[in-house]
């Protein structure tokens, strides 16, 4: 593997809440909003959240059905989320364009529910938290 296992967020010093996000050679930025004191300048963590659910959910779905052989298109993936008092829910609304019967369509479904970042947001994750930067192993 020729990518660090580390996803680093540096504060840029071009705003108050902006972070320079790097992911092995890929690059972005994440802000808040103005409404909480942001600049926007970049989509806010839990944006990236639904981000993560809204391509790994139509990734895990592309994956199954070239497995099997059936042609879809135009496969997308929208994520909502609400928070309501502290209590977070992402809503995803799948569409795909394809000549897939309804056993097909609904199997393509619940294949969605096992993309890896739905397995995470669903279950118990843990997170360790260490100070400082890591040792070379």
């Amino acid at each position: 593997m020729n990518r660090t296992p580390y996803v680093r967020a540096v504060e840029s010093g071009n705003g108050r809440y902006v972070n320079e996000v790097t992911m092995g050679s890929h690059r972005l930025i994440s802000d808040e909003p103005e409404r909480l004191g942001g600049d926007n300048l970049g989509p806010n963590p839990l944006d990236l959240v639904g981000a993560a659910l809204a391509a790994c959910t139509s990734m895990t779905i592309r994956m199954y059905a070239e497995r099997k052989g059936w042609e879809i298109q135009n496969l997308t993936v929208l994520v909502d989320h609400q928070r309501d008092r502290g209590h977070d829910t992402f809503t995803r609304f799948i569409s795909f364009d394809g000549d897939l019967d309804e056993e097909a369509r609904e199997r393509l479904i619940d294949i969605s529910h096992r993309c890896p970042v739905h397995r995470i947001m669903e279950g118990s994750a843990t997170i360790l938290t260490e100070t400082g930067t890591p040792t070379a192993s």
